[in-house]
């Protein structure tokens, strides 16, 4: 598949990959590339942490890339081995690939993954679509998973698709428009999170995002997941509905540690001390 798949165009590829990789070059502390082949194709890892530590599998949102996590490795990899990866198929250094999500891909996926990382129980952090991706592998290889945190994950409350509409409303206006629904849709139009929002306007100015509905996981697969389980969503989340998805983790997963943050959006940043005491 071609990465003009997923792209507007190659020039608009090319300015992508260059503020990713300048991101790379500014990540905080030691870190390896790692290519990993998979069935999917090439995957792009970034390893941070002592080696002897135990292993954490970050998985991050839809139209992002690993930079996502800059603010939260330093904490985390002193206590882990971290391991960052670009989900196949989004704006980061892996495969363009995107197999159906209601198959069992992107389980062998990250089956492939693991095993070109030498790893076989891993603890996982998934927001987002890495949240659906995380739920997804929890809920069909339940024994591999060790803890799963999870910040406003797909697949669990209904999915809202308003947002869309408001954002080709305001399609017309350009970079203004474009930054206005990314600050909306996002919850980032506060002066504190501009970094972000600039990273996000010029990410969907080139990039095609993922239409396809998230598979909603039935009571019965969430029943599946018996390993600690910490989910935090914002109130105001124009992605998801986070009541419904607050409400369904309390019944099918007692033992999960849900948090409902009040006036946070779809972006949930800030959160690495809590996750941290999740985590340890």
């Amino acid at each position: 598949m071609s990465n003009l798949s997923i792209y507007k165009s190659e020039a608009g590829e090319r300015e992508i990959q260059r503020a990713y990789r300048e991101a790379l070059d500014s990540w905080p502390v030691p870190a390896a590339h790692v290519r990993v082949p998979t069935r999917e194709g090439e995957t792009f890892v970034v390893v941070s942490g002592p080696a002897g530590a135990p292993p954490l599998l970050l998985l991050h949102g839809s139209g992002a890339n690993t930079a996502m996590w800059q603010g939260d490795v330093a904490a985390w990899s002193r206590h882990f081995r971290v391991h960052a990866l670009d989900l196949i198929g989004e704006p980061g250094l892996s495969a363009p690939s995107r197999p159906p999500l209601g198959s069992e891909a992107y389980a062998r996926w990250l089956d492939d993954v693991l095993a070109g990382l030498g790893i076989t129980e891993i603890t996982i952090v998934g927001t987002s679509l890495g949240g659906w991706m995380a739920l997804d592998y929890a809920t069909r290889r339940p024994e591999r998973i060790t803890r799963l945190a999870l910040l406003c994950p797909g697949g669990v409350g209904r999915q809202k698709m308003g947002w869309l509409a408001k954002a080709l409303l305001l399609r017309p206006f350009g970079a203004w428009g474009m930054r206005r629904s990314a600050g909306a849709v996002a919850g980032l139009s506060a002066p504190q999170f501009r970094a972000a929002l600039d990273a996000v306007t010029l990410t969907f100015t080139h990039f095609t995002p993922r239409t396809e509905r998230l598979p909603i996981f039935s009571d019965e697969a969430l029943g599946r997941l018996r390993m600690p389980v910490l989910v935090m969503v914002g109130d105001r989340d124009a992605m998801f509905d986070s009541a419904e998805t607050a409400r369904r983790v309390r019944r099918c997963v007692p033992h999960a540690t849900v948090e409902l943050l009040p006036g946070v959006g779809h972006a949930i940043l800030d959160q690495t001390e809590s996750v941290l005491r999740f985590l340890r």
